[in-house]
């Protein structure tokens, strides 16, 4: 009979693997109960013996962490493993009720919420299509919609642990077409302030391509693609980078900002990346040709010649991004560049089919290329991503839990 190898979770995750080891430095009780529910979360049912092999924390310790976790209603028991010698193990798992939280995604041409279970499913979800909602809008609507959501879901209020809010950096600032002169009183807005005290919950804000890129970490591609890029289309254009499990800002926290790349190309009078290549430039480049809409369910009911019209733009788009994606290539060697946003299902599959064949002729002068590929995390993952960021305080495992000091 072979003996029996436990198999590490960074082998099974490998985005996990950096954070998923136990510690004895300060805060090393914090530290080592995060990394045991994140083992659990992934891995999970699963029973003690696994999570001391895959930690590398002893039994007695692993012991009393569950202990306190199950205590806290975070996690539970889920049958005992069957078919061994002795007394069978008892198998543990996430309890998807152990505590809520709820994304807020806030954009130029809608307002999404969701809650989110502590398994990541979103148990309740409200969107509102609006052109340039003005901070009183949002709170309304967060204000009309927050009590059903929780019916809903299912969701106490005692269970809530935060809000997480996704924008767009420069959200009033950067100017888009249509957009009204009133929109730029959103850089001076508190949002924390005014949506924490309403359910007193501690507020966190994200930029919102970073949100959707900490979403497919945690719930999507990331899970086996440790290094890549997040792509979200929306009425801008942004990125988000992870590398080796972790994201990463840069030194001013404006890393990924691909929509600001210039661009000079017979094809189009934009000068950077997201004046031609985002849901603003496809309508505007649909409106000079007659096609005027703002939403982008409208794409699919286009007649005929405005169908020709996207294609025209889909392949203006892919041309463009070739040298971009390309550059990522290069400088950040990801295993894929993933796209999500609000460019629906096929005409994303589209864009992705026409970069990949156009990087493809570049095989034999680029070392590696990486592919462009759907997100898993799509049309919700800033909202989703949003709700992920009150988890990563209070829960989840990651570097900065061993940096704080106090």
């Amino acid at each position: 009979m072979q003996p029996h190898t436990p198999t590490r979770l960074a082998d099974l995750h490998p985005s996990l693997g950096a954070s998923l080891s136990g510690t004895n430095l300060e805060r090393a009780g914090d530290h080592n109960q995060r990394v045991t529910l994140q083992a659990i979360r992934v891995s999970g049912p699963i029973t003690r013996s696994d999570l001391a092999d895959i930690t590398g924390l002893t039994a007695p310790a692993i012991a009393n962490i569950t202990k306190r976790l199950l205590n806290e209603g975070l996690i539970m028991e889920a049958g005992r493993l069957l078919g061994q010698r002795g007394q069978p193990a008892m198998k543990l798992t996430i309890n998807p009720d152990g505590c809520f939280s709820i994304g807020l995604n806030i954009d130029r041409d809608h307002i999404t919420l969701v809650v989110l279970d502590l398994l990541g499913q979103v148990r309740a979800r409200a969107t509102l299509e609006a052109e340039f909602a003005l901070p009183d809008a949002v709170i309304a609507f967060f204000d009309a919609q927050i009590p059903r959501l929780l019916e809903t879901g299912g969701v106490h209020p005692d269970r809530l642990i935060g809000i997480g809010i996704a924008r767009p950096d420069d959200l009033g600032r950067v100017h888009l077409p249509h957009q009204p002169a009133a929109y730029a009183g959103w850089e001076e807005v508190d949002l924390p302030a005014l949506l924490g005290q309403r359910l007193r919950l501690p507020t966190f804000v994200e930029n919102d391509a970073a949100a959707a890129a900490l979403g497919e970490l945690a719930f999507g591609h990331g899970l086996h693609h440790p290094s890549f890029v997040y792509i979200l289309f929306s009425r801008g254009l942004g990125g988000g980078l992870v590398i080796d499990g972790h994201y990463y800002r840069g030194a001013n926290g404006r890393s990924g900002e691909i929509g600001f790349l210039p661009i000079h190309s017979p094809h189009s009078t934009a000068r950077a990346l997201q004046d031609a290549v985002s849901l603003s430039a496809l309508f505007e480049f649909l409106e000079v040709r007659g096609h005027p809409l703002d939403r982008p369910d409208q794409l699919a009911t286009l007649p005929a010649s405005g169908q020709a019209a996207v294609a025209d733009w889909l392949e203006m788009a892919a041309e463009l991004l070739v040298e971009p994606l390309l550059s990522i290539s290069c400088l950040m060697n990801p295993e894929a560049v993933f796209i999500g946003g609000r460019l629906p299902v096929d005409l994303v599959d589209g864009l992705v089919a026409a970069v990949n064949r156009r990087t493809a002729d570049y095989g034999d002068r680029v070392p590696a290329i990486a592919p462009l590929r759907r997100a898993a995390m799509a049309a919700d993952a800033p909202a989703v991503g949003a709700a992920i960021l009150p988890f990563n305080d209070r829960l989840l495992p990651s570097r900065s839990v061993l940096m704080k000091t106090a």
